[in-house]
């Protein structure tokens, strides 16, 4: 194992976790807040569900990982559209209101990386199936 792999475990781990945490949230503090926030931009209530549970199965599958590549495309669309739905237009650092998009922005480009980058020697999945595609 080389600093490579180690970098790649402790940034999955880490993405992992963040999204965990911020699903746990969503359902920690009344998931009904997040269906009113989701509906009050114009995405579907019920998406609240939907993101919530993936960024909290998605969260733990990344630290342990299982399934990095199909979770980090998850991660992305979920990225991509709160950035273009809930944080563009307060901008990259915020508007005073409301934080900027630039967190949701680092959490895409990492979550990319794990789209492109082949499984880490450190996962279930390489121990599962010994190969080198998620």
């Amino acid at each position: 194992m080389n600093k490579n792999e180690i970098g790649k475990v402790i940034l999955r781990a880490m993405l992992g976790l963040i999204f965990f945490i911020h699903g746990l949230s969503k359902f920690q503090g009344g998931i009904s807040n997040t269906v009113g926030y989701f509906d009050s931009i114009g995405v579907p209530g019920f998406l609240a569900y939907v993101v919530g549970i993936v960024e909290i199965v998605g969260g733990i599958a990344l630290v342990l990982g299982i399934g990095t590549r199909i979770i980090a495309i998850l991660f992305t669309l979920i990225m991509a559209g709160a950035i273009l739905t809930a944080k563009l237009s307060a901008g990259f650092l915020g508007n005073g209101q409301m934080a900027g998009y630039e967190l949701e922005l680092a959490l895409l480009a990492m979550s990319i990386y794990f789209i492109l980058a082949n499984k880490s020697v450190i996962s279930l999945d390489q121990k599962m199936f010994n190969s080198n595609s998620n």
